[in-house]
């Protein structure tokens, strides 16, 4: 229960944030996309140099998550094709729809109707990459009830 409660407060803070920062609007996704308005990059910067900060005190306690009492793993991966083609269709699904899934579940809240559409388009596209078949090459991740999987480095 105490792990729900925090994911429930955190979801709360991170959409209290989006909403007051303005980055469930898509006037401010837009001006930032076409180049006119740098404040949607220099918030993302704050939130790379926040989490950057973040994970380096990480490194130096214990490694250990504070919620659930699991033991951090830390792993490091080089840039994959599916790193690229997933950076791609999340561009080209942030473009064409001035939003992204944080900005989205903020909309619904708000009472924004026609977000239910991104909404949609959100839950079929996870849907279909959950369901997708999975080439002999690539390894299925394979997380046992209550393990917890690895966490993917930033660096260093």
């Amino acid at each position: 229960m105490r792990v729900r409660i925090a994911a429930a407060t955190i979801g709360l803070v991170f959409g209290i944030t989006l909403c007051w920062s303005g980055m469930s609007s898509p006037d401010v996704i837009r001006g930032a996309l076409l180049f006119e308005h740098s404040y949607l990059f220099l918030f993302f910067a704050s939130a790379v140099g926040t989490a950057a900060l973040g994970l380096a005190l990480l490194r130096r306690r214990e490694r250990r998550a504070l919620l659930i009492d699991t033991p951090l793993v830390w792993t490091r991966d080089s840039p994959a094709r599916r790193h690229i083609v997933g950076s791609v269709l999340f561009g080209i699904g942030w473009g064409v729809a001035d939003a992204c899934p944080g900005p989205i579940a903020t909309q619904i809240g708000q009472g924004i109707g026609w977000s239910v559409f991104t909404l949609v388009g959100t839950v079929a596209g996870v849907y279909l990459f959950l369901h997708r078949s999975l080439p002999e090459t690539e390894p299925a991740v394979d997380v046992k009830p209550g393990a917890s999987p690895a966490i993917p480095s930033l660096g260093g």
